[in-house]
C-alpha cells in the first residue's frame, strides 16, 4: 500500500488524469510503491538456507533456489499482478476491495456474489497481519546488519529497531508530504546499489546465470523434493509486496508502474538475488557458511558494510511507512464500504486528499509491532510468520481473478481455466508450504486475519440488520410530509435530518416532533450514499426531490475513496430550496443504542460484539465534518 494516495478531487483512471509525464510518475512510483518488495533481498535468499528447514550450500541447491526466485517473480509479480490484474481496475483503482466492488457490481444478481465479497474481505483482513509484520521484519533485518560490521553490536539490535519503529509511528500524525519528497531519490540509490553489488558478484561467478533456466528449479524438486517444497515457504518472501503494486495502481497509473517495474525495479532485484547466489557458490565452504547468515551485507566489502546498513535501514523505514499508510487507506475504504465502524480520520495534507491518518489504527499497529519484535527477537523467526499473510492474500486474489475473468470479462471457460489453474497451482503451493510454519509463528497472521474478518463481517451484518429493523413499519416520507405540515408549529431556519436509508422517515424527525412539537421552515432528509466506484463525477454528487410544503429528500453520492464532507456537498446543492447557510441550519442525528436479543438475526455473541463496535464508533458529526455547534443528537433503542 502506498504512502501517498491520489487526491480525492481528481479521479484517476488507469494512468489517465495523473499530473506529470509517464517518466516522472514512474520515478515517483519507485519511491512509494516498491519499498516492500524492494527490501526482500535482505532476508528472502537467506531464509531458504538458514530458516526452519536448512538447505545444503552446494551448487545444485543454490541454482535451484535462485531459479525458483526468478520464476516466482516472473509468474506471480510480472504476469499475474502487473500484466493481468492491473487490467482489472475499478475506475483506475486496484486492490482487493476495489476488485470486490467491481465484481459485486457485475454479479449483484448472482447467488454466488456474496462468496466473492467474503473472499475480498478475508484478503483485506490478512493485510492487517501483513501490515504488522512488514515493519518489524524489515527494520529488524536491516539493523541486524550491524552484527556483520561488529558481532559485539548484537545486544543493541532490538533497542535500535524498537526506537526506529516507535519514531516511525510517532511521525504518522504529521503526514508524509515533506518526507515523501525524499522517498524516490533514496529508493533509486538503494536499487542502484542492489544492482551494483549483485552485478559485481555475477561477473566473478557467471555460472549463476544458469539459474535462468527453469530446469534447475525442476531439478531441485527431483533431487530433494520435500525440502524443495518446504523451501517455497521462504522463496515466496521474494515476492512480498506484489499485491501493493496492484493496490497502488490508482496512485500512479498502470503505465508508469509497469515502466518502473520492468525497466528498473525488477532488473535491480534479480541482479541482487543472482549476486547473492554467485557469492555463495564462489566462496570456500567455510566462508560460504558464514556469509549465508546475512548474505545481503556480505556482498559489500568490509569498509562499505556500515554505509550499506544505514542505506538499508532508511529503505526499510520507507517500506514500513508505505505499509502503514496502506493500512490507513484500506481502513478508510472499508469504512466507506460499510465493513468497519466510523473512525476518526484526519487528513494530513491540504492538497493530497489520499494522505490520511487514523489514530486508533496507528497505535494498534505500533503496539502489535513492538510485541512482535519483543516476542520473535530476530528477523528469521519473524519470517516464519510473514509468508502466510502474503500467500493467503495472493491465493484469494487468484480466486477473485477467476470470478473476474468469467463473470466480468466474460471469458470462455476453456480460455480462463488454464490461466486460473496455473496460478492456483503456483500460489497454492506457496500457501501450502507456509502452512507447515504455523507452529513456528505462522499462527500470528492467521489469528489477526480471523479476528479482523470476524469484526468486519459482524459490523457489516449487524449494520444491515439494524437498518432492516429501523425500516420496519416506517411511514413513507411523502405521506408524513402531507400530514405533518399543519400538525406542528413551523420555525425559521433549515433542519437537516441525516438518514441511513433513502426511504421512510428517520427516527430523529419523529422524535423531534414528539418532544419539541416544531418543524423548521425547510426540512431536508439527507442520505449519504457510498457507491461501488472509487470516485463520483461532481455532476452526479447531488440528487434531490421536492416533496412540497418545505420538505425535501436529498442524496449526496460519494465514491469509496472520497472524503464525505457534507457541508461542502451542501454548498453545491443550491436547487434544494436555495443555498444552505450553516448558521441557520441545524443537523439532527439519530444515535442508536443496541439491545441484544434472541431474534434470529445473529448469534448473541456477535450481537454483543456489534453493540461494542457501535458504542465505540466515531460520531456522525466528526465523520461527516458537520459544524459542532449546529448538531442535535436524538437517541433510540433497537433490537436485532
Amino acid at each position: 500500500m502506498s504512502a501517498i494516495a491520489a487526491p480525492a478531487h481528481q479521479p484517476p483512471s488507469g494512468g489517465k488524469g495523473h499530473s506529470g509525464s509517464k517518466a516522472a510518475l514512474a520515478v515517483g512510483a519507485i519511491g512509494i510503491v516498491f519499498g516492500d518488495i524492494g527490501t526482500s533481498p535482505l532476508y528472502a535468499f537467506r531464509e531458504t538456507f538458514v530458516g526452519p528447514h536448512p538447505l545444503a550450500l552446494d551448487e545444485a541447491h543454490v541454482l535451484g533456489v535462485i531459479s525458483l526466485i526468478f520464476w516466482s517473480m516472473t509468474l506471480v509479480v510480472s504476469i499475474q499482478y502487473v500484466t493481468i490484474l492491473m487490467r482489472a481496475d475499478n475506475k483506475g483503482q486496484g486492490g482487493s476491495l476495489a476488485l470486490v466492488a467491481l465484481i459485486s457490481e457485475s454479479l449483484s444478481k448472482s447467488k454466488y456474489g456474496w462468496m466473492a465479497v467474503l473472499l475480498g474481505v478475508f484478503a483485506t483482513s490478512l493485510f492487517y497481519g501483513d501490515s504488522m509484520i512488514t515493519p518489524a521484519i524489515s527494520v529488524l533485518s536491516a539493523v541486524e546488519g550491524l552484527t556483520v560490521v561488529d558481532a559485539g553490536l548484537q545486544r543493541y539490535v532490538i533497542p535500535i529497531a524498537l526506537t526506529l519503529l516507535v519514531l516511525l509511528f510517532l511521525l504518522q500524525k504529521r503526514g508524509t508530504a515533506k518526507v515523501g519528497a525524499l522517498f524516490a531519490p533514496v529508493m533509486i540509490v538503494y536499487f542502484c546499489v542492489l544492482a551494483l553489488l549483485g552485478g559485481w558478484q555475477i561477473v566473478q561467478t557467471p555460472d549463476i546465470l544458469w539459474a535462468l533456466n527453469p530446469y534447475y528449479a525442476v531439478n531441485f524438486f527431483v533431487i530433494d523434493g520435500t525440502l524443495a517444497f518446504l523451501a517455497l515457504g521462504s522463496v515466496v518472501l521474494a515476492v512480498t509486496g506484489s499485491e501493493a503494486l496492484y493496490s497502488d495502481m490508482g496512485h500512479f497509473g498502470r503505465g508508469p508502474m509497469r515502466l518502473s517495474w520492468f525497466g528498473f525495479v525488477m532488473p535491480c532485484l534479480l541482479i541482487n538475488y543472482f549476486g547473492q547466489g554467485a557469492m555463495v557458490i564462489g566462496l570456500p565452504p567455510e566462508q560460504a557458511a558464514e556469509a549465508i547468515k546475512n548474505p545481503f551485507f556480505f556482498l559489500a566489502n568490509e569498509e562499505w558494510r556500515l554505509p550499506l546498513v544505514l542505506l538499508a535501514t532508511v529503505a526499510t523505514f520507507i517500506a514500513s511507512q508505505a505499509v502503514i499508510s496502506g493500512a490507513f487507506s484500506i481502513t478508510h475504504q472499508a469504512i466507506q464500504m460499510g465493513y468497519i465502524p466510523r473512525l476518526s480520520v484526519r487528513h494530513t495534507s491540504e492538497t493530497e486528499g489520499g494522505q490520511i491518518y487514523i489514530p486508533i489504527v496507528n497505535w494498534a499497529l505500533m503496539v502489535a509491532v513492538i510485541l512482535l519484535v519483543l516476542t520473535f527477537q530476530n528477523s528469521s523467526n519473524l519470517a516464519s510468520a510473514y509468508g502466510i499473510a502474503v500467500t493467503g492474500a495472493v491465493t484469494i486474489d487468484t480466486l477473485l481473478m477467476a470470478v473476474l475473468l468469467v463473470g466480468v470479462w466474460k471469458w470462455r471457460w476453456w480460455y480462463a481455466a488454464p490461466v486460473v489453474i496455473l496460478f492456483l497451482i503456483v500460489d497454492g503451493a506457496y500457501f501450502a508450504a507456509n502452512l507447515t510454519k504455523v507452529a513456528d509463528g505462522g499462527w500470528f497472521p492467521l489469528v489477526v486475519g480471523l479476528v479482523a474478518f470476524t469484526l468486519l463481517t459482524t459490523w457489516a451484518r449487524g449494520r444491515k440488520l439494524m437498518r432492516e429493523r429501523m425500516s420496519e413499519g416506517t411511514l413513507p416520507l411523502e405521506i408524513f410530509a402531507k400530514s405533518a405540515k399543519n400538525s406542528a408549529f413551523r420555525v425559521p431556519g433549515t433542519a437537516i435530518f441525516m438518514a441511513s436509508s433513502s426511504a421512510g422517515v428517520p427516527s430523529a424527525l419523529l422524535h423531534n416532533i414528539k418532544h419539541n412539537k416544531v418543524l423548521h421552515e425547510r426540512v431536508v432528509i439527507l442520505t449519504v450514499n457510498i457507491t461501488n466506484e472509487p470516485y463520483v463525477d461532481p455532476d452526479q454528487r447531488c440528487e434531490y426531490t421536492d416533496l412540497g410544503d418545505g420538505f425535501y429528500r436529498a442524496i449526496l453520492n460519494y465514491g469509496f475513496m472520497e472524503e464525505t464532507d457534507v457541508p461542502l456537498g451542501l454548498k453545491k446543492m443550491q436547487r434544494c430550496g436555495g443555498e444552505f447557510d450553516m448558521m441557520q441550519t441545524s443537523f439532527f442525528l439519530s444515535r442508536q443504542t443496541l439491545l441484544p436479543s434472541e431474534k434470529p438475526g445473529m448469534p448473541l455473541w456477535r450481537e454483543k460484539i456489534f453493540a461494542w463496535l457501535l458504542r465505540n464508533s466515531a460520531s456522525a458529526m466528526d465523520f461527516f465534518k458537520l459544524p459542532t455547534n449546529r448538531v442535535v443528537e436524538l437517541g433510540s433503542q433497537v433490537e436485532i
